[in-house]
């Protein structure tokens, strides 16, 4: 998507595809409707449908009855509106059309999703095509009273984010590895002028960063460790809030092997934490909300190779604790337990991590929410699930009870990395409990970062989940 912008009515051209958001007591006729056309809506209504197309031949006219959705929630709304948009991205492509106009409707933050809806529907991923069959649709104009200049802005900005990490979760491992990955990262730190700084295998092995290091050992490729900060001059927050994405660029289970149908042939997308976080900081930055926020990206593939770490193995962590390995492919936990217990270092007020981390969590509420778990306080995670509706990326809180940790004690060492068959959702967040000794939440995209199944405006394969979540939740952190 190339634009959004702006318009009075006015300006809107002769011939161009529109929207009309209506309610039943409006007149058509007065609106610019012919006979002929209000016959056909008012027929169209009669057989229960608020979801309008006219097809005049020389443009499109898309009509939306909302009297019904006034009863939902606002949250519901505005997901409505943007499940709107995705309607209309699918027609307007279909017809070769560039642009739409979007007329006023007296409520901008309806307009603001249907846009939203539009341009995250109309996302593609043509690199590897030959036949690159690009969508017609390039521009999307609003007109609104009510909607400020720097509002459309942000949204493009954010809706840049999210094509920005779908694209990275995309990406083959092929071209993704842990050290492109981080020139990648890097490159878009420099355009929205954040701080970037990679470490190299040297400067992990000379902070002992055993989970990652162990994680690699079966890997031809070295691990990165990412470091990216955010510090307008006058951020709102004393102490830093810190964002750690999971980074695993490929994931075959190392020598704990995946069955490939169904399970590692996706697993391109396990790095959709860290996708997420990136392109959260970077929209934050562009949108220069006055917040200090670090993120943080341990970066690694996990194979079978090499000398590859093996069930049975004690690995030390970053923070001098011992864990006892007995599964490879509970690998994510290894280097956001390391990752986590560096944030210490920032002595942030917060910090929030996401990761594909288990198929439990997928398992037990799918593609539909995140799971999510930790010890910040009530208040911070009520604004979460807030930001979760608002954005439609839910959250789903589970239970954090002590009793979980001890599914994960060990004879041998201070823990293990996995805690057996029940709750493995949560006795994964027990083990980067171990990490923490600040406010705190986990966040497992296991189920919505990845759709086999094309879902609205989401669209299928790499959605970009957490990024519009984590925006939205530091916006309302700077008001």
């Amino acid at each position: 998507m190339k634009e959004i912008k702006l318009i009075t009515a006015k300006a809107a051209g002769k011939d161009q595809p529109q929207l009309f958001i209506l309610s039943k007591k409006d007149k058509l006729a007065t609106i610019g409707f012919n006979k002929t056309e209000t016959d056909y809506i008012a027929k169209k209504q009669k057989a229960g449908d608020s979801y309008i197309l006219l097809n005049r031949f020389t443009d499109l006219i898309f009509i939306q009855f909302t009297d019904e959705w006034t009863q939902k929630t606002t949250s519901e709304q505005l997901e409505l509106f943007r499940g709107l948009g995705n309607k209309m991205c699918a027609a307007l492509n279909t017809h070769g059309y560039a642009d739409v106009f979007l007329n006023e409707c007296g409520n901008s933050q309806y307009l603001l999703a249907v846009a939203e809806g539009l341009v995250l529907s109309n996302y593609q991923f043509l690199k590897y095509k030959s036949d690159k069959k690009s969508n017609s649709l390039s521009k999307v104009a609003l007109a609104s009273s009510a909607t400020s200049a720097k509002e459309i802005v942000q949204l493009q900005i954010v809706c840049d984010a999210v094509s920005r990490a779908r694209t990275w979760v995309n990406e083959p491992q092929s071209f993704l590895d842990a050290v492109t990955f981080s020139k990648e990262i890097k490159k878009e730190c420099s355009e929205a002028g954040v701080k970037c700084e990679i470490l190299n295998k040297k400067q992990i092995e000379a902070l002992k960063m055993g989970g990652l290091l162990a994680v690699n050992k079966g890997s031809q490729i070295p691990p990165t460790f990412t470091i990216m900060e955010y510090k307008p001059s006058k951020a709102k927050n004393k102490k830093p809030l810190v964002f750690v994405g999971k980074g695993v660029v490929y994931d075959t289970g190392g020598l704990s092997l995946k069955p490939t149908p169904n399970s590692m042939d996706t697993m391109k997308c396990d790095m959709a934490g860290a996708a997420a976080v990136t392109a959260a900081i970077i929209a934050i930055a562009k949108a220069k909300l006055p917040y200090h926020v670090i993120a943080l990206v341990p970066a690694t593939d996990n194979r079978p190779g090499e000398n590859a770490y093996t069930p049975g193995d004690v690995v030390t962590m970053y923070n001098g604790k011992t864990v006892e390995v007995l599964n490879t492919d509970a690998e994510g936990r290894m280097l956001l337990g390391d990752a986590l217990a560096y944030a210490k270092k920032y002595e942030p007020s917060l910090v929030l991590d996401f990761a594909t981390l288990t198929g439990a969590a997928a398992a037990a509420i799918g593609p539909y929410g995140t799971v999510c778990m930790g010890t910040a306080d009530e208040k911070t995670k009520m604004l979460l699930k807030e930001s979760g509706q608002l954005t439609h990326e839910r959250l789903v809180e589970f239970p954090f009870w002590d009793d979980y940790a001890n599914l994960i004690k060990s004879d041998l060492a201070d823990m293990k990395n996995i805690g057996g068959p029940i709750g493995g959702a949560i006795t994964a967040g027990k083990f980067l409990e171990k990490f923490v000794d600040y406010p705190w939440m986990h966040f497992d995209i296991a189920g919505p970062a990845f759709l086999s199944i094309a879902d609205s405006y989401r669209g299928k394969h790499g959605t970009g989940v957490g990024v519009r979540l984590l925006f939205h939740f530091v916006e309302q952190l700077s008001k």
